[in-house]
């Protein structure tokens, strides 16, 4: 099944490494800063719509998530929120930002085993500057022979990939935690996709059973069990 592939593209963010978990426990933080003004159901809430308006001016990543929290507290406080609270929001973001990196169990064991059989890539979203700060502080990047930082990964942003890695898409395989973003794409352009789920996932990311039920894919429990298909 993966016998043509020659570029192997590995999502970044719950994939090589943990991302999802930071943002929610921002989340948590910033409904506690906020509990004053409304429930955290209503919080949550406001916060998500916030940020998938925000979307196409801002992108995806922290940078853009904190700008989110700050509107959507303002508008929630109707504009009564102290100067003391919205410093609280922005060393919520720095915090995020200055993570240390949490790689997913098994990943670099993956990498060398991949290395020299195949080209490695990693094909992420996210902002270029926390991107790359976080490959180089990973020790991960002695593996990849090309980086793509992606403003969203729709099938035109792969069919660009592909154009520009000079192959076919039945010659990429991509592994990568996100349905939405990671699979049902690639299977679309006629690459391939393996599904390395995450527990915790975005809502934005997140596929209903109907469209899950249309593509087949395959999917593992962890990333070591990409392996055996790649022997």
């Amino acid at each position: 099944m993966y016998k043509k592939c020659k570029v192997i593209a590995f999502d970044a963010d719950d994939t090589l490494w943990v991302n999802e978990t930071y943002f929610r426990d921002a989340e948590n933080k910033f409904a506690k800063l906020l509990a004053d003004y409304e429930t955290k159901n209503k919080i949550d809430q406001e916060l998500f719509k916030t940020e998938i308006k925000n979307l196409e001016i801002y992108g995806y990543g922290v940078k853009g998530f904190v700008l989110s929290m700050i509107e959507c507290a303002l508008e929630l406080s109707n504009y009564q929120i102290s100067q003391q609270k919205i410093q609280q929001i922005l060393s919520i973001g720095k915090e995020m930002l200055q993570k240390s990196i949490e790689l997913i169990d098994g990943v670099e064991d993956v990498l060398k085993s991949l290395q020299g059989r195949y080209k490695l890539i990693v094909a992420t979203k996210g902002d270029l500057l926390d991107q790359e700060r976080k490959l180089e502080k990973s020790g991960l990047l002695k593996y990849f022979h090309h980086i793509e930082v992606m403003s969203d990964k729709k099938e035109n942003d792969y069919l660009k990939l592909v154009k520009h890695l000079d192959i076919r898409p039945s010659e990429l395989l991509m592994i990568g935690n996100s349905l939405k973003s990671d699979v049902l794409p690639l299977i679309k352009i006629g690459a391939k996709a393996i599904h390395v789920p995450f527990h915790t996932t975005w809502a934005h990311e997140e596929v209903s059973k109907e469209n899950q039920s249309k593509i087949k894919y395959t999917t593992v429990s962890n990333i070591q069990q990409v392996l055996p298909f790649l022997q």
